[in-house]
């Protein structure tokens, strides 16, 4: 399979119904047999019917995307780069540079971020660094200052302790030398016996021999009788004069004002933040701890999230944020509904009762192999849409596909269907709410926002029982939303013909567009199953009136 930084999600709409699901599914199969990274995924719960069909054939739910909105999860770098608040400037250094860096989170012991640091910082340091520094307000311990020269410790104890002195390079003669340097100072001194023994009867704190040099046996004496740590460095007396200024801590440098981010932070929410904050690095902290960051050029440069429209075409019909995603193509069965996208994409779109019908065959036209699972799953997305061949939108093509994908399933289409539709039928144990969001779309007919729903089942008056409750859900769904009117179809897949509960207005409306009034806020309408031909188009063509 090809690399890729990001997966291809193929997503069906809103309110999934079976086909939805089982075309993503099917033509993410098709895509990674083409050496595709693609995923099936979904935006909403699975229905009874959907549940029942990946239970039999053994599919897991696809994932679960409820939105496609930038977050900080999908831009920050994951590859963490931490520094901790002990470690010595140098140390930063080689950080930076190994990781090819410019600014890194610092953390204490337990991992948790306490700073922010950058080379901006380190550039503010040696533009003081005019003479030799005074280490007593720097927080530098004679351990680091071991560590930056890679230096090998001759005499001395307690290395953790801080320095409290000043740095002095033993150049002069004895005698300025013991007026310039004092007690607990570091002293820096090569090949140069005596200036090493008048810094030592100073009473320094640390006596540091630079080149390698020798250490006379009276040097080593009055160092161990002074209790003097001795440093033997094989760097020259100015390099290691310059390592021993980059023993600093990083928390004495670092910005401990710090703005950090969730992962599940909205990208649009941070870019205030960092439009007024303008720093290099921003870390991105979960539980305490640092996970990543992000870059002020990653988010200039943001990647958006790839995704395949399988079953819908249209943007109130889309997971929500689809606008921020790059649609890579769109795999449908209905009728156009203006989905604009910024750059030429691949359509498939054909008049057929169901969109795995079309998955199905891209399938066969591209020579790829079918197994029985997916043809299973596609099998039972054509007889779910098609109710069985019963709805007018099914079409001959539908039909030879399905013989086919049951011969390659193992599948009895007659017994297989009715066990699909009869999962799909039961309304045991669902609310009113369930039951409107079984399979409902979002539809702009005219100037009129509208949702349709559909509820295929074997006994209308199971429903029409609690019609009363399911009417209220409705309004409120209408008013929460704003939508014109909310209809929900009760099909009956016995009688082949389904009662049209409605709310909002214009009631004139339907009678416009299917020839009759309502009862009590239902109309029956006889020989009625399909949705997308025969509930949309003629409230389509209403709305021309």
């Amino acid at each position: 399979m090809k690399e890729s930084s990001k997966p291809i999600y193929v997503i069906g709409h809103r309110n999934p119904d079976t086909d939805s699901i089982c075309s993503a599914i099917g033509y993410a199969h098709m895509k990674q047999a083409m050496g595709e990274n693609a995923i099936p995924a979904r935006t909403g719960k699975i229905n009874g019917e959907t549940k029942f069909v990946l239970e039999k054939l053994g599919f897991e739910k696809p994932k679960l995307i409820m939105d496609l909105y930038p977050r900080v999860k999908d831009i920050m770098n994951s590859d963490v780069v931490n520094a901790r608040t002990n470690d010595t400037l140098r140390d930063l250094g080689r950080m930076m540079k190994d990781n090819n860096v410019k600014s890194v989170s610092v953390v204490n012991d337990k991992q948790m971020l306490v700073g922010v640091v950058s080379v901006g910082d380190f550039s503010k340091l040696y533009f003081d660094e005019l003479e030799m520094q005074d280490l007593s307000q720097t927080g530098v311990d004679f351990a680091g200052i071991l560590r930056v020269l890679d230096g090998e410790l001759i005499f001395g104890e307690k290395l953790e302790r801080k320095v409290v002195g000043r740095l002095h390079i033993a150049a002069s003669s004895n005698t300025i030398i013991g007026k310039l340097i004092k007690s607990n100072d570091i002293v820096l001194a090569g090949d140069r016996p005596k200036a090493q023994l008048a810094a030592l009867q100073c009473g320094i704190a640390c006596l540091v021999i630079t080149s390698n040099s020798d250490i006379s046996k009276e040097v080593q004496e009055l160092a161990v009788k002074q209790g003097v740590i001795v440093i033997k460095a094989a760097y020259d007396t100015y390099t290691c004069a310059r390592l021993i200024n980059q023993s600093i801590p990083v928390e004495m440098i670092m910005q401990k004002k710090v703005h950090s981010f969730k992962p599940t932070d909205l990208v649009s929410d941070i870019k205030k933040t960092i439009a007024s904050t303008n720093y290099r690095l921003y870390p991105v902290v979960e539980n305490e701890r640092v996970i990543g960051s992000i870059q002020r050029d990653r988010l200039i440069l943001q990647e958006r999230t790839k995704v395949i429209l399988v079953d819908h075409n249209e943007q109130g019909q889309a997971v929500e944020g689809i606008e921020e995603a790059q649609i890579l193509e769109i795999i449908d069965h209905h009728r156009l509904g203006g989905l604009q996208t910024s750059e030429p994409i691949f359509i498939r779109h054909e008049p057929v009762g169901c969109t795995a019908t079309i998955v199905a065959n891209m399938h066969l036209h591209r020579n790829i192999e079918i197994p029985p699972q997916i043809a299973g799953v596609l099998l039972a997305a054509i007889l779910s849409d098609t109710v069985l061949f019963k709805s007018p939108t099914c079409t001959s093509k539908d039909v030879n596909t399905a013989e086919f994908l049951a011969k390659l399933a193992g599948l009895d289409i007659q017994e297989f269907g009715m066990s699909v539709l009869k999962a799909g039928a039961s309304i045991k144990g669902m609310s009113a709410t369930d039951i409107i969001g079984n399979d409902i779309k979002e539809f702009q007919i005219g100037n009129y926002r509208m949702a349709i729903g559909q509820m295929s089942v074997m006994d209308s008056e199971e429903m029409l029982e609690i019609q009363k409750e399911i009417t209220q859900e409705m309004e409120n769904m209408r008013q929460k939303e704003s939508y014109d009117m909310v209809l929900l179809m009760v099909t009956n897949i016995i009688t082949e013909g389904t009662h049209l509960i409605h709310t909002g207005q214009p009631v004139e409306l339907l009678q416009q567009a299917f020839g009759c009034s309502s009862q009590n806020g239902v109309l029956y309408l006889p020989g009625v199953m399909s949705r997308k031909k025969q509930i949309i188009p003629p409230l389509s063509e209403a709305v021309k009136v």
